[in-house]
């Protein structure tokens, strides 16, 4: 569920969410090999950018992760096809909002083909390493010859400073451009990685309506970066929901151009393998909890921590059932610690469970345990914990050593009227 639009095509005029990292956009390092540029296209909103472009230095790796619906858009199915292929040339990634190409039968690929097919002979680059994705209403044909109008435009605009605006170009519903970066220094020379990424409503595991591209200068194989890009996506894209829709566009790509100063990452296992790992899995991180601080309507950022579990697969399915319940959702939205609702969602979850091994905190408040209320717990003190923008649900199970933590935002009105307009 992508966008809402004015009469002018325009995203809805929502104010920026309550819990947008203070600053605005950061500082982002730039990345040696990358060059980004927008355009204002039409392809759905009228004034704004539309379109990102990346051009990436001959060389460049990509590794990605998509959608695991089984109404993938086009886009995606095409990326899919080319993660792994040689890494000869340079390489582009053209992004549009507006439209997600979505559901339009043979009209998809064509568009695809067409885009690549453009971008490919503008970069002078193999069509098989021009990457394409698309995001906003579903079913409708991709007006794609809006965008090769604009491609000449993007070229002349391509800067390696433009990080903020190809954030700004792929927004939908989003009420703030999203973006992080980190430096890390393996054997004496600096690697860098910067990421975008938008997303806001249709969150949920598997990915979401989320895209996010992250660009690094590092020395790396692509099936090192795949390895490492699929294990930090299990513990940061997969583990966010809005309101527990899997979108038919998520894509998630991370460029690497080699230009960096520093050692090759031989494996994931060495030392600069596990240093860079980190800075990217913080980078993810990041990016995957502003998705969430910018979820349709949201006015609380949670944090539910499963811990006790049999297994970790069994406590995921507890934080997850947590994390998507209306019930509980909705009573977080109303600041009311209706610790029963957890213990409903712990219960639904299919995950073992055993009442009178329960415990529930909110923050350091211990809620329940024993299958019962707590002694000391008060309502009054539930009550104004609640009343926090930022809380984190504790559930320990006590039955194992599996744990999870996952974060998700409460359910309010306001997604309600974003997604019952955003296609007028």
């Amino acid at each position: 569920m992508s966008e809402k639009n004015s009469p002018t095509g325009s995203p809805g005029e929502s104010p920026v969410s309550p819990l947008a990292p203070p600053g605005g956009f950061p500082a982002l390092p730039e990345i040696s090999g990358v060059r980004l540029a927008t355009a204002s296209a039409g392809v759905r909103y009228s004034g704004r950018p539309d379109v990102m472009l990346a051009e990436l230095a001959p060389g460049t790796v990509i590794a990605g992760v998509f959608t695991r619906s089984a109404t993938r858009a086009a886009p995606v199915l095409d990326c899919e096809s080319k993660i792994g292929r040689s890494a000869t040339g340079g390489a582009a990634i053209l992004v549009n909002s507006g439209n997600a190409n979505a559901f339009t039968g043979s009209h998809g690929s064509a568009s695809v083909k067409a885009i690549t097919g453009a971008v490919a002979d503008l970069l002078s680059i193999d069509p098989d390493r021009v990457f394409t994705s698309s995001t906003g209403v579903i079913g409708e044909p991709l007006p794609h010859d809006r965008i090769l109008a604009v491609l000449d435009r993007l070229k002349a605009g391509l800067a390696p400073d433009r990080a903020e605006d190809a954030a700004r170009a792929i927004m939908t519903t989003d009420t703030f451009p999203k973006g992080a970066g980190r430096e890390v220094e393996l054997g004496g020379g600096t690697v860098r990685i910067a990421g975008i990424a938008k997303g806001s409503g249709m969150i949920a595991p598997d990915m979401a309506t989320m895209l996010v591209y992250i660009f690094t200068d590092a020395r790396i194989s692509q099936p090192v970066l795949q390895q490492m890009v699929s294990a930090s996506t299990a513990r940061t894209f997969n583990c966010i929901t809005v309101d527990s829709d899997t979108s038919t566009s998520d894509t998630l790509l991370v460029a690497a151009t080699g230009t960096a100063d520093a050692p090759e990452i031989a494996s994931a296992g060495s030392p600069e393998g596990r240093a860079f790992h980190g800075a990217l899995h913080e980078v993810m991180l990041d990016l995957a909890h502003q998705v969430v601080r910018d979820g349709e309507g949201a006015s609380k950022f949670v944090e539910i921590r499963v811990s006790g579990a049999a297994n970790d697969a069994d406590a995921h399915k507890v934080a997850m059932s947590v994390a998507n319940s209306p019930l509980v959702k909705t009573a977080i939205a109303g600041e009311d610690p209706n610790w029963g609702r957890i213990v409903m969602a712990v219960g639904k979850s299919g995950a073992a469970a055993d009442r009178d091994r329960l415990s529930i905190r909110l923050g350091d408040i211990l809620v329940a345990e024993k299958g019962w209320v707590a002694a000391g717990y008060t309502e009054e003190d539930g009550a104004a914990y609640m009343k926090r923008q930022e809380l984190v649900i504790s559930i320990d199970l006590g039955l194992g050593e599996g744990q999870a933590v996952v974060w998700t935002c409460d359910l309010t009105h306001r997604y309600i009227e974003i997604n019952a307009d955003y296609r007028s």
